[in-house]
């Protein structure tokens, strides 16, 4: 073989060898990047312990767990958290008047990658207790505009899908402004008395939707 054809031959094989190392590079990039361990934060709003919705939160936190993600719960029914007055003192960023447990979520939910809101339908919509903890979000407005990923997990005792609207409807509203993506919602009808959710497949849904991220 010639000079030339060696050399020529020899920079083909190296660029291959090269482009492979790359693709290969990037391959296992792409594989570490959908292995990443998420922060999440799962928002409740039912104050019935062994309530249909908290049953999902449940089996959410055990899927997700499975999967190595950082799970924090916050069960709203079960905490201080005052309403949000409108002093504006807070001025959109900044402390609030209220020193109480709405601090956990407010140390939590800025660098969460997913934040899950798990309500009732309580008189066609949200739960107040979750209420009062999404009104909060006013005093670290500024810091939560960031990308980030959202779900919603919501029961309800009729099978009415007018009546899912305002709930649904609060939620794309809620993510539009602050820019977030939905990532998955479970709605669920018909299920009124404590723990009547166990008999349908909702439960393993969402903890197949936990083990799946």
């Amino acid at each position: 073989m010639d000079r030339r054809k060696f050399i020529k031959n020899s920079l083909i094989a190296g660029a291959v060898v090269a482009t492979g190392a790359i693709m290969g590079n990037s391959v296992l990039s792409d594989n570490k990047n959908s292995e990443k361990k998420m922060k999440i934060l799962v928002l409740t709003g039912s104050p019935r312990k062994n309530g249909n919705s908290n049953i999902l939160a449940d089996n959410f936190i055990k899927g997700a767990t499975e999967k190595g993600h950082k799970v924090l719960r916050f069960d709203s029914a079960f905490k201080d958290v005052h309403p949000c007055i409108g002093c504006n003192k807070c001025g959109m960023d900044g402390p609030c008047v209220f020193n109480d447990d709405f601090n956990f979520v407010r140390e939590h939910i800025v660098d969460a990658d997913l934040v899950v809101f798990v309500t009732p339908m309580y008189y066609f919509g949200i739960s107040a207790q979750l209420k009062a903890v999404i009104d909060r979000f006013y005093a670290i407005n500024g810091k939560i505009h960031v990308p980030k990923k959202a779900a919603l997990f919501m029961t309800y005792a009729n099978n009415s899908k007018h009546d899912e609207l305002p709930i649904r409807t609060h939620y794309e509203v809620l993510l539009d402004y602050l820019g977030w993506k939905d990532t998955g919602r479970f709605v669920v009808p018909g299920v009124w008395t404590a723990g009547s959710i166990n008999r349908t497949d909702y439960p393993k849904k969402v903890y197949e939707f936990g083990k799946s991220l």
